[in-house]
């Protein structure tokens, strides 16, 4: 989520050693411009974006997903689990004919040293696996049987997140913060030649298993800012611009595109920007007050003056990709509805003569939740008449997510990269408190998001859909969970992003995918 400075300068000459025999694009390679800069790309450690972007190139997980849609289909494995009855026990069959990319051989003993290392080592990831996972063995040179501690029925979505792909156990250890930010050894379509803090190389795998990838090699430039990134693209210094643009930025590269043969892609998100609401502060801990400001939050007017149109109203703490998403806050709230959110606050107690003051924090960086704090401020002072002051609060990044866990903020605006494609990761990590009562949660994933709700039925309807095998079964129980969201509102979801990316005239095979983001291996120069 971090963006870091970085030089601006352009890719220098080739002078590491080039790619032999890789792929149908000949010595073309490929140049994306980008602003993230990758704090580590070892897959035990790494949880940002910035690293994401480069590993999913560089190596190759159990399953991965079908471009464009979130059906998952195998890739190191050769099939979908075999699931007990108990659903406690996967037992997954594993390729053969694969090596890394140093020489050694992949195996069933190769894959479950990566998923052990990365419980064991201790990374900012390892929760995924070590909160649900009992045990990885190697059951066969071509099996592995992976033993929950509860039944979850994501899981094998679980296994698609980019930090479970297979790393050669010859390059790499197990042991306790044993990691390796500038070095990837995998078994992916590419393989690392570079890493700098400006510049990272991959040459295409000449003995990758799978389709070689149509181009010879991806050079990931690493920009300074978001001006630079726009400047260098329309100067042609890069092929490719993706992540991140301001709204200014993409609509004129959007209006520039079709004067400039330049190719602009738009692409539905699964991120997701949700106002958390601590339900153990004052006032918020009344449900009126919740209620009020759910029912005051106007989304398209926030779509159009932050946005420029670049994002979409979001109605539920799910994005309206998946099937079982229902608009629930529409249909509850709707949007700026000034009168209902006056009468939730007057039952409260507030008033002009008593207005309710509430403080809204964001992290600093981040320029979009700025706005979308300042937009709110001025809506509720028009609107509202000052019944509800706004009180936006820029925190630096590190205190804000240091204090959020210790309840110091009423309201947070809080963006949500997903972990994997699945609804559980939008409901568990928000609302889940196995430790608390009426007063709030005392320990648990909700705590640590800062509204710390607690609910019993709650925690009951997430442990059933995790538990649940059948899809209709969950989508059910996943209604159930937006409808209480919308009733108890402990968050109150705002918008649902768009991605963009910009592509040179003359290159082939560009898109978005929703999950994967930017599917390297098949772009080519024409």
């Amino acid at each position: 989520m971090l963006i870091v400075s970085c030089n601006t300068s352009r890719p220098p000459a080739q002078t590491t050693t080039p790619a032999t025999g890789g792929g149908g694009g000949g010595n073309s390679r490929i140049t994306v411009g980008t602003t993230l800069r990758p704090r580590t790309i070892d897959p035990a450690d790494n949880y940002e974006l910035a690293g994401t972007n480069i590993t999913t190139s560089l190596c190759d997980r159990l399953y991965t997903y079908k471009l464009g849609t979130g059906e998952l289909e195998p890739q190191l494995a050769t099939a979908l689990p075999k699931v007990s009855q108990d659903g406690l026990t996967y037992t997954i069959p594993i390729r053969t004919g694969v090596v890394f990319h140093d020489g050694t051989p992949f195996n069933a003993e190769a894959m479950a040293f990566s998923l052990n290392r990365f419980i064991k080592n201790g990374g900012k990831p390892s929760a995924l696996l070590s909160d649900v996972v009992s045990s990885v063995a190697a059951t066969g040179n071509d099996q592995i049987t992976i033993k929950l501690k509860n039944s979850f029925a994501a899981f094998p979505s679980v296994l698609a997140f980019p930090g479970m792909c297979a790393v050669s156990p010859k390059a790499y250890q197990i042991g306790s913060g044993k990691f390796l930010p500038t070095k990837f050894v995998g078994t992916g379509p590419y393989q690392l030649r570079q890493f700098t803090p400006n510049l990272v190389r991959m040459d295409a795998f000449d003995k990758y298993w799978g389709a070689k990838p149509t181009n010879q090699g991806i050079d990931f430039q690493i920009l300074s800012n978001a001006a630079n990134l726009y400047n260098s693209f329309r100067t042609g210094a890069v092929d490719i611009a993706y992540q991140t643009f301001d709204p200014q930025q993409v609509e004129s590269l959007k209006q520039q595109a079709t004067s400039k043969g330049w190719q602009a892609i738009e692409e539905k998100s699964n991120t997701v920007t949700h106002m958390i609401l601590n339900v153990k502060q004052k006032p918020l801990d009344q449900l009126e007050v919740r209620q009020a400001i759910a029912s005051m939050i106007d989304r398209p007017l926030l779509i159009q003056r932050v946005y420029q149109n670049q994002a979409q109203p979001l109605y539920s703490m799910l994005p309206d990709t998946f099937d079982s998403y229902k608009p629930v806050f529409q249909s509850a709230y709707g949007d700026g509805n000034v009168e209902k959110a006056k009468a939730l606050l007057a039952k409260a107690g507030y008033t002009k003569e008593n207005p309710l003051k509430l403080q809204v924090v964001y992290p600093g960086y981040s320029l979009i939740r700025e706005q979308i704090a300042g937009t709110l401020r001025g809506y509720a002072a028009q609107k509202l008449e000052g019944i509800i002051q706004i009180q936006p609060q820029p925190e630096e990044s590190a205190t804000f997510f240091a204090n959020q866990a210790k309840g110091a903020y009423q309201a947070i605006l809080q963006d949500w990269y997903p972990d994997f494609g699945d609804p559980d990761n939008y409901i568990q990590p928000f609302l889940s408190c196995p430790k608390g009562d009426a007063s709030g949660c005392e320990n648990g994933a909700s705590q640590s998001q800062g509204s710390f709700y607690y609910s019993d039925r709650m925690n009951k309807l997430i442990a059933q859909q995790r538990q649940a095998q059948d899809p209709q079964a969950r989508a059910k129980i996943f209604g159930e969970i937006q409808d209480a969201i919308a009733q108890d509102v402990p968050i109150i979801p705002l918008v649902q992003n768009k991605d963009y990316v910009f592509a040179q005239k003359g290159l082939q095979g560009v898109q978005i995918d929703p999950i994967l983001k930017l599917p390297l291996w098949q772009i080519k120069k024409g």
